[in-house]
């Protein structure tokens, strides 16, 4: 009996595991143009030399010593695997990676195929050259290695005569055709190998990328596999948006008046919130479509939406954090939930960054995306390092042959003319703009500036007195949880609600749900929050407060104001405050300050908002936009030619760290058994997304070796004195002081 997973992950035998990514790659391959005997084979093969000793002790270290021996007791060599135990528990055992203990299998198939198996084999979970721990294959066999290519071979060889057959026996229940495999036959396949990887020129592997899918697909589902395989690959029917831009009402959302014309492949549409921009984006697609926006909260909101619209699809989205579990490797851990073959896969853009930085999965996620629609919507979000980021991912998109299609309230024409050109040029672009005539329809804001905080509060307690439903609208988490503190207290008969990124997801998501009921309510209610409610949530409030922010922001913030078009609302203006800039420039973090103050200047003062002075006003403030030169860190060059070797990958790029891609996780101490004890896919709702930076607590809090590897929090930082604040982050790791009610005052 040879195992796959530990216990803790299901237990599943070798001969189980195979099944499920033979079945999954089978599946993807003929989707993908693949051939599928090819495919199958690299599929039996991957993971053969998980038949190891060395693989099978790791997978019992943890397990009581009764149950060791129980195990043991139906294994291949346990004298040997109870010898690589008692190595690991004194940290005496050499490195051993088995992927490259498959590789000794490959004799059993045709010579002919081995380097496409190669491909496959290698590097579904580490990169050969350049690995985080030095365990890739070059990294193992190279100068700078404590191992010569030899003592690298003997260690994967280990009781080979042994093990060998063992795994054999998984082989031949897919069909392969078994003989004994000579050490010498083994050592000529490793050599082999060793000299094809070193040989890989620029770019990046198909093959590798479609194992890796089926092997995360198969690990992520096990058992549940047969059902989900049967919905892969499937071009969603959008009939639905073309019915509905046929209904009496069309004239209310004049985007669903304009022709798709499918002539271009590329879309741009700047209009204002209501427009109709989601259904026309949807109804430019053709293929599977990866709809991407800059906030959790749209996210949810859009997957809810879509998923409403058409139910009979294979709607999903990715939280950012979400990471696989494999083989019980943290280093392994490392790929997004990005599972291939979505109907429509809703995420933000932060989640298909491995196709710009080629990080773990990047060939995953470059065959999912291969000729497929993409979908950005509010690409103004982003400050300059992101927004090279974007900038880069269009220019990769395009060579992926991927159809485009970008969406905005609120875009620079500098940074429209920009992504034109990456996108090909106005011969390749269909893009929209709504006529002055038109955009008169949607001005509905009166904005006011306010001199300062307690003007604020003064506005907001005037507003719930006559009955009014509030916004109001915070930069920062810790000021949003200050402001509702304050609310409880002065307005305690008033319904209110808080709500930012970080609560768990669970309840963010229940969260986002009662806003929607909470403002279509009667009588007064406040909602207090920060940013994430810029874009896609369906909320339509009679006034918000907001701190000054840069005016793209600002506009979106506008648009849960009135947001509904209706007949009988056109026309009508809705009050929206802004609270001047403080005049401390860290005080206006997360932003720049330069920005916002120009931002605050630009807005009128008591006058409407007109809708065809946007776009001026956003030019004013950004007159031009900073695309920083950060090619260093991207894969791919200009002119479509790549800087990294195939079979490898980068363990992490500094501007991740920079752009807080890979985000920290949190998880309170009360939810520890739950999260243990949940499937991955039920773990997301325990998860608390936390800035990167918190990671400093990690000595002081620890973390769960399972899931997304979240740091473990005291139960005291969530809901202190029983408010709905979510979690309250100091400086230190320490609970929050008392002092937090007392200064919210």
């Amino acid at each position: 009996m040879l195992f796959a997973k530990s216990e803790k992950q299901g237990g599943l035998l070798l001969h189980e595991h195979t099944a499920h990514v033979v079945q999954a790659i089978e599946v993807m391959a003929r989707a993908l143009g693949f051939d599928i005997q090819t495919a199958r084979q690299g599929a039996i093969l991957h993971d053969l030399g998980k038949g190891h000793p060395a693989f099978q002790a790791m997978l019992l270290e943890n397990e009581p010593p009764t149950r060791q021996e129980e195990l043991l007791a139906q294994m291949p060599v346990p004298n040997i695997i109870r010898r690589e135990l008692r190595s690991r528990s004194f940290g005496q055992n050499a490195p051993h990676r088995h992927e490259l203990s498959s590789l000794l299998f490959m004799p059993l198939f045709d010579r002919a195929l081995w380097p496409i198996l190669i491909d496959m084999v290698v590097a579904h979970h580490k990169s050969v050259r350049g690995d985080a721990r030095k365990l890739g294959l070059l990294d193992l066999t190279g100068t700078a290695s404590n191992y010569d290519a030899e003592e690298v071979f003997d260690r994967h060889a280990l009781a080979w005569v042994a093990w060998a057959p063992e795994a054999m026996k998984v082989a031949a229940r897919f069909g392969v055709a078994t003989r004994d495999i000579t050490e010498d036959e083994a050592h000529e396949a490793f050599i082999f190998a060793m000299d094809y990887a070193r040989s890989k020129g620029d770019g990046w592997s198909r093959w590798r990328g479609l194992l890796m899918g089926a092997d995360h697909l198969a690990s992520g589902y096990m058992m549940a596999i047969t059902e989900i395989v049967t919905k892969l690959y499937q071009v969603p029917d959008l009939q639905f948006y073309d019915f509905r831009a046929q209904n009496s009402d069309v004239f209310l959302y004049p985007l669903a008046q304009v022709d798709t014309l499918m002539s271009r492949p590329h879309t741009l549409v700047t209009a204002p919130t209501g427009a109709g921009k989601t259904d026309f984006l949807l109804r430019r697609c053709r293929g599977r479509i990866f709809y991407t926006l800059p906030f959790q909260a749209s996210i949810n909101a859009m997957y809810r939406r879509i998923g409403g619209d058409l139910p009979q699809a294979d709607v999903r989205r990715l939280h950012a954090a979400s990471r696989l579990e494999l083989d019980d490797e943290r280093e392994e851990d490392t790929a997004l939930q990005s599972h291939p073959g979505a109907s429509v896969k809703v995420m933000t853009p932060h989640q298909l960054a491995s196709v710009v930085f080629g990080t773990p999965g990047h060939e995953k996620m470059a065959l999912d995306l291969e000729g497929q629609d993409v979908i950005l919507d509010e690409v103004h979000t982003y400050d300059a390092l992101a927004r090279a980021m974007i900038v880069q991912m269009v220019r990769v998109l395009v060579h992926l042959r991927c159809r485009i299609h970008i969406g905005t309230a609120t875009i620079p024409s500098a940074l429209s003319d920009t992504l034109v050109e990456v996108l090909g040029g106005n011969e390749q672009v269909y893009h929209i703009r709504l006529t002055d005539d038109v955009l008169a329809t949607f001005d509905r804001h009166h904005v006011h500036k306010l001199p300062d905080e307690a003007a604020a509060r003064e506005v907001l307690l005037e507003a719930v007195q006559a009955g009014e439903r509030v916004l109001w609208v915070s930069n920062r988490v810790a000021l949003s949880q200050e402001r509702f503190v304050w609310l409880q207290k002065a307005c305690p008969e008033v319904p209110a609600l808080l709500i930012h990124s970080r609560f768990k997801r669970g309840e963010r998501a229940e969260l986002e749900q009662r806003i929607e009921v909470f403002e279509r309510g009667v009588g007064p209610c406040v909602v207090v929050s920060t940013q994430v409610i810029e874009v896609s949530l369906d909320i339509s409030f009679d006034r918000m407060i907001t701190d000054a922010a840069p005016l793209d922001a600002l506009i979106q913030r506008f648009g849960r104001v009135n947001r509904r078009r209706r007949h009988a609302a056109l026309g009508i203006l809705r009050p929206v405050h802004v609270i001047a800039p403080p005049e401390e420039d860290a005080a206006i973090k997360p932003y720049d300050a330069g920005t916002v103050r120009a931002s605050f200047a630009a807005l009128p003062d008591g006058d409407m908002l007109e809708e065809a002075a946007v776009q001026g006003l956003i030019d004013q403030v950004y007159p031009s936009v900073e695309v920083p030169d950060v090619a260093i860190h991207f894969i791919m060059r200009e002119d479509g030619t790549y800087r990294i070797r195939e079979l490898e990958h980068r363990a992490r790029s500094v501007l991740i760290d920079v752009l807080e891609i890979d985000g920290e996780t949190g998880v309170l101490q009360s939810d520890l058994k739950a999260y243990e004890q949940a499937r991955w896919q039920d773990r997301a709702a325990l998860e608390i997304p936390l800035p990167q930076h918190t990671c400093r607590f990690a000595s002081t809090w620890g973390r769960i070796e399972r899931g997304a590897y979240p740091l473990i929090i005291p139960d005291e930082h969530y809901h202190p004195g029983g408010l709905k604040l979510g979690l309250v982050l100091t400086n230190r790791a320490t609970p929050p002081v008392s002092s937090f009610n007392q200064r919210a005052l």
